[in-house]
C-alpha cells in the first residue's frame, strides 16, 4: 500500500494535546479527523494548522440544521482547504451541504477539493436505539434510504457501519467514497461501539477509509500501534 487509508481521530481537549499526538505519530500518519470535542475548543483554526502542515483533514461536525445554515457552514469549510466534511443523511441537509461546499470552493484556498460525507446510523446505535428515536425498522433500511438519498443529492461519500460496507458499496457505486469508523484490530476494546470490525475487514467488504481513535491515540506506542495496523493492512495487500 502506498497511501495510508487510515484517518486518525484526534478526540482530545485541545490543540495542545493534539499536538503531542502528532508528534508522537510523525510520519506514520497523514490524515486526520477533527470532531466535535477539538472543533469546539480550537475551531476552525487548527483545521488551518493541519492544512499548513501538508495534513488531509476530515471535519467530523455531522452538521444537522436548517438547511440556509448548513450551506453556510459547508462553504466555511470548503474555503479553508477541508478535505471531507461530514454531514447528517437528511435529503435537506445534503442538498445544502452540496450548494454551500459548491460555493465555497469557488471561493476557497484551495480550489474546492472538499468532499462530503453522508452520516447513516451511528455506529454506537443499533436497532433498539432506532426503535427508541422513532424508526420501527432494522439498522439497514434506514443505512439503505439514507444512502440512496446521498447519491441522488450529489453527496460523494458516505460514513457507514464497517458491517454494512459491502451492501452500501452495492448501493452507492463503485465512485463512492466509504468511510468507516467503529474499526479495531482482532483484540482492542470495542469501547463504546457496537457494529464493529477489523481493519482488514472493513477493507476487504469495500472501504476507501478508517477511522480509528482510541486504539491508536490512547495506546502506550502511538506509532507502533498505528504501524501494527498498517501492517495487518499490508498483509491482506
Amino acid at each position: 500500500m502506498t497511501t495510508s487509508p487510515v484517518i486518525v481521530a484526534l478526540d482530545v481537549e485541545s490543540a495542545a494535546d493534539a499536538r503531542v499526538l502528532l508528534e508522537k505519530l510523525g510520519d506514520s500518519a497523514s490524515f486526520y479527523k477533527v470532531g466535535l470535542e477539538l472543533y469546539t475548543s480550537a475551531g476552525m483554526d487548527f483545521v488551518r494548522e493541519l492544512k499548513g502542515q501538508g495534513k488531509r483533514v476530515f471535519v467530523d461536525l455531522k452538521l444537522y440544521d436548517i438547511g440556509e445554515t448548513v450551506r453556510r457552514a459547508a462553504a466555511q469549510v470548503a474555503r479553508v482547504g477541508a478535505d471531507f466534511l461530514s454531514i447528517h443523511g437528511s435529503r435537506a441537509v445534503m442538498e445544502a451541504a452540496v450548494s454551500g461546499k459548491n460555493e465555497g470552493g469557488r471561493q476557497g484556498e484551495s480550489g474546492g477539493g472538499l468532499k462530503l460525507l453522508a452520516v447513516t446510523v451511528l455506529t454506537s446505535f443499533d436497532e433498539s436505539d432506532l426503535k427508541q428515536m422513532g424508526y420501527p425498522c432494522p439498522v439497514f433500511e434506514l443505512v439503505e434510504l439514507r444512502v440512496r438519498n446521498a447519491r441522488e443529492a450529489g453527496v460523494e461519500g458516505i460514513v457507514c457501519s464497517p458491517l454494512e460496507v459491502a451492501r452500501v458499496r452495492a448501493i452507492a457505486g463503485p465512485d463512492a467514497i466509504l468511510v468507516t469508523p467503529g474499526v479495531r484490530s482482532a483484540g482492542a476494546a470495542a469501547g463504546d461501539q457496537k457494529r464493529v470490525a477489523t481493519p482488514a475487514e472493513a477493507m476487504a467488504n469495500g472501504a476507501n477509509y478508517l477511522v480509528i481513535g482510541r486504539q491508536v491515540t490512547r495506546a502506550a506506542d502511538p506509532r507502533g500501534e498505528m504501524q501494527r495496523i498498517l501492517d495487518e493492512l499490508a498483509a491482506m495487500a
